[in-house]
């Protein structure tokens, strides 16, 4: 095996992250909600036009304040899809609610609006969408289902910043969204998240579920005479040194986009060929939706096919990694979870063939290896 050449993915330093970073130590506040965190929450109610945007330590941070605004209780079920991370589901969980996983479409990877309404009961209490790779899924049909049911829709917008639904963007389509910047997605800062808020009966609520379940925004805009304790909530700011290196990349947002696109262009290029064949499946951009650059994947033949591939570009010095294990498979989903219906076929099939190529801001000239790689693989196995 080839020592790794070529990884699946790197941090970048893209503009001024490390000026802001000095600034923010000169400026002598370290602690959440200082000028960066509040320059970082303006410049994602620009980008998403939501009603407001709230500045997290984690995406992770983000999805379990909007379970909490979902008000959760034992036993309420919310429906979202298995094919997803971990976080999506434990938000759920940690309110004593019960995430119910429901099977994906084959052609997007995104929840199958077909599928929830099928598994809507009087327990359900949301929906949470997950926009796979960038993607949005499709938020009309949900929030069609949700408007009918009465339910709340929420928007694990993880991968999706920047990303549009019918000129919609993304963080914009639901009642709230929950953004990532941990440092394997297109803008970052190391860790950190932020969930964007639709509806305005939610804002204040949220601002005290982050501050520890005080109403401590409310004091510092002298809306009341002094703070306490009022809600449930957690500590779910970032300090203001993640924030400055976020508010540095969130400056670069349409460079680092347009950089992504283009080596995902380069990427879709060199394979359609293989698509065309049948050989490979590549991402489908939905109808309506534009993407941003965040992941290139493929679907292989089978198990085996996409292993053989993984072996052959890790030997290459290449990290072409799988995603994830679907939930309703894994040992916590069999405890906290379940799912609707007999199985999840397309979940199960999915997951058993995608496999991800490196795609990072500087990744530049080295996408000729990759793609090199990638087509020898093709060609030893004709």
């Amino acid at each position: 095996m080839s020592p790794v050449s070529i990884p699946f993915n790197r941090p970048s330093l893209i503009g001024d992250e490390l000026k802001h970073v000095q600034e923010a130590i000169e400026r002598g506040q370290l602690s959440g909600d200082g000028y960066f965190t509040k320059a970082c929450n303006a410049q994602l109610v620009q980008m998403t036009e939501a009603k407001a945007a709230l500045l997290t330590h984690s995406c992770t941070a983000a999805l379990e304040m909007a379970a909490i605004l979902c008000d959760l209780q034992p036993d309420d079920e919310v429906i979202m899809p298995s094919f997803t991370f971990v976080s999506t589901a434990n938000a759920v969980a940690l309110r004593g609610a019960v995430p119910v996983f429901v099977d994906i479409r084959p052609e997007t990877l995104n929840i199958d609006p077909d599928q929830v309404k099928q598994a809507v009961t009087d327990k359900t209490k949301a929906i949470f969408a997950v926009h796979y790779a960038g993607f949005p899924a499709d938020m009309d049909a949900l929030a069609q289902i949700a408007r009918s049911h009465d339910l709340l829709l929420v928007e694990d917008a993880a991968q999706a910043l920047g990303s549009t639904y019918k000129g919609r963007p993304a963080g914009s389509l639901g009642d709230m969204a929950a953004f990532s910047f941990h440092e394997t997605k297109n803008i970052i800062s190391g860790e950190g998240g932020a969930l964007t808020i639709m509806r305005p009966d939610l804002i204040e609520r949220a601002e005290i579920i982050r501050e520890k379940g005080t109403n401590r925004s409310l004091f510092l805009r002298g809306q009341v005479d002094k703070y306490t304790w009022v809600d449930i909530g957690s500590s779910f700011l970032p300090g203001e040194l993640v924030a400055a290196f976020l508010n540095g990349q969130l400056e670069q947002a349409d460079a680092i986009k347009t950089q992504r696109l283009a080596l995902y262009d380069r990427y879709r290029a060199a394979f359609s060929d293989l698509a065309a064949t049948g050989r490979v499946q590549l991402p489908l951009e939905p109808e309506g939706t534009t993407g941003n650059g965040h992941m290139f994947y493929f679907l292989m033949r089978d198990l085996e096919d996409r292993q053989a591939f993984i072996t052959h570009m890790r030997d290459a010095g290449i990290i072409a990694p799988f995603h994830y294990v679907p939930l309703h498979s894994a040992p916590a989903g069999l405890k906290h979870a379940r799912f609707h219906g007999n199985r999840l076929p397309v979940t199960d099939d999915i997951t058993a063939r995608l496999v991800r190529l490196p795609l990072f801001y500087e990744l530049n000239s080295a996408i000729d290896a990759v793609i090199s790689e990638v087509q020898r693989y093709f060609t030893e196995q004709r």
